[in-house]
């Protein structure tokens, strides 16, 4: 409809304009004295007509001789109008003229059948054309969306088909970069992750299973000896077995809850802790239950944002870790540098080599299987240690000593009030 209109308009524009010029040109004809040229062709689609300030007829064209004036038009103005010649409209100019007789007023009217002739084939064109170029994109929009979408249509039912024991398939993933390109890199990146975390799920409960295991079995062992021989097994015997395997498993079963609520990535609790505070409790403790030398001469004033438990959990972690490998000495240092907050732990043992320092922050990883299972060493200290950091937006890091053993530092945002 809007390009009919404009069609339309454009038509009768050119109409008017081609009507206007030759009434100017008559006009210029009177003005200059010549006689007119009122003769027009074709006859039967325009006329021309002179008239006197009365709007009587004074000179016409030979197609309306004898005709009254078609329109009453002042000079410069227009409009459609009926004629005798057709019964369709024609358009009417009207330009100014001055005679030696008097003003005059030059009408040109031009019929408007071919703007109407035109607009209806345009139209007819159009009520025809249009339902089939509707459907030609509608089909052309259908297929070509549907082999551009055909890529995600596979990686739909890819996804679909893919349950929990199954994670190690993938999506196909097209050659090119676009959207879907992309869509599908990301879905098998996903894919990578919750096989990763799958697997790691999977070991995690392999793992914990097995060390709960071990601390029943012992408890299991010593009753049925104590049931089928009372004379080789006292109760004191019996309850300092029970005692201490019970204290073991209490120990691990208190890090699974914590590295569990560690993989739910819920924020510690925020409040001022003197990281000095927990370094001189933990050396204090370590020289109660080790007859190893401890350290904490290097522990200087630092105060950081924390969950005082977990931070407890750190230094306690460290302590027992570095004095269960130190041969004769462990050292505690902390120092303020300003915006982080410094810890180190040191002992004299034989070390972490370097391929492993990585490796022994994993969950249940020991390097020493059987001295680490005899002392008690679950294998999630260190774990636990980079969980509780990494919460706290800090980071750990292992290195040699100047001992001779293994430093672990652990760096902590300082509390900036």
């Amino acid at each position: 409809m809007a390009l009919l209109t404009v069609l339309r308009g454009t038509l009768v524009d050119e109409v008017k304009d081609a009507a206007g010029a030759q009434a100017l040109e008559v006009a210029r004809q009177l003005d200059s004295g010549r006689p007119p040229i009122l003769e027009v062709a074709p006859s039967d689609e325009q006329l021309i007509q002179v008239l006197s300030p009365d709007g009587s007829v004074v000179a016409s064209s030979r197609n309306v001789a004898g005709e009254a004036a078609v329109a009453r038009l002042r000079p410069g103005e227009s409009e459609q109008v009926l004629t005798p010649l057709d019964s369709e409209e024609f358009m009417a100019v009207a330009e100014g003229a001055q005679t030696s007789d008097g003003p005059r007023t030059v009408l040109v009217a031009r019929a408007l059948i071919g703007v109407f002739e035109t607009t209806a084939v345009v139209t007819k064109v159009m009520l025809i054309g249009l339902p089939l170029l509707l459907v030609v994109v509608a089909v052309t929009t259908w297929v070509m969306v549907g082999r551009a979408l055909a890529p995600v249509d596979a990686i739909r039912r890819e996804v679909d088909e893919i349950s929990a024991a199954q994670l190690y398939r993938r999506v196909p993933q097209p050659d090119a970069d676009d959207e879907i390109g992309r869509l599908a890199a990301t879905m098998n990146r996903m894919l990578v992750r919750l096989e990763g975390a799958r697997n790691s799920q999977r070991r995690f409960v392999s793992d914990a299973s097995h060390e709960l295991r071990s601390p029943i079995t012992t408890i299991r062992q010593h009753a049925e000896v104590a049931l089928a021989h009372p004379d080789r097994l006292t109760a004191q015997e019996l309850a300092d077995v029970v005692l201490a395997e019970q204290t073991r498993m209490q120990s691990l079963v208190e890090d699974l809850l914590l590295l569990a609520r560690a993989d739910e990535r819920m924020p510690p609790s925020r409040a001022p802790i003197d990281l000095d505070d927990l370094a001189f409790e933990e050396g204090h403790r370590l020289r109660a239950t080790t007859s190893k030398r401890v350290d904490t001469s290097g522990v200087g004033a630092a105060r950081v944002q924390g969950d005082a438990d977990a931070l407890h959990r750190v230094l306690r972690n460290l302590g027992e870790n570095a004095a269960r490998y130190a041969s004769s000495r462990v050292d505690i240092a902390l120092a303020d540098l300003g915006d982080d907050v410094v810890l180190t732990v040191d002992d004299d043992g034989p070390g972490i080599p370097e391929s492993e320092r990585e490796r022994v922050l994993q969950r249940f990883v020991r390097l020493d299987e059987a001295r680490s299972r005899d002392d008690g060493g679950s294998g999630l200290g260190l774990s636990i240690v980079d969980e509780v950091v990494r919460a706290h937006g800090g980071s750990m890091s292992i290195t040699q000593s100047p001992l001779g053993g293994t430093r672990i530092e652990v760096t902590l945002p300082a509390d900036e009030g």
